[in-house]
């Protein structure tokens, strides 16, 4: 089985969910895209030379074994859910303290 197939894109669509669910509405803001290319920008030189060495090493058996020069397909999915769901979190308590503040 593609275990890390399954977690990287359970992650973001569970990021995509929580979203909707918080009402959030962070994927429909431009800063959030802009947060996602710097964020990409970043990882893909630093996750590209750590898979390149090859320092992380991936086992076949659990990925698609689709790749992005050296990175993993799923490590962009991955990167996706983390910083998507961060940045859900942060807004959901930030409004959340300043309705309670009111």
């Amino acid at each position: 089985m593609k275990e890390y197939t399954l977690l990287a894109f359970a992650a973001a669509l569970g990021s995509v969910v929580l979203d909707r669910v918080l009402a959030t509405h962070i994927l429909a803001q431009r800063r959030f895209w802009v947060a996602l290319a710097i964020m990409f920008f970043f990882k893909i030189p630093s996750n590209g030379y750590l898979t390149w060495r090859p320092i992380v090493l991936y086992d076949p058996s659990y990925f698609l074994g689709i790749r992005l020069g050296t990175i993993p397909v799923e490590d962009f999915f991955y990167g996706f859910g983390l910083i998507t769901l961060s940045l859900v979190l942060w807004e959901y308590f930030v409004r959340k303290e300043a309705h309670h503040d009111v």
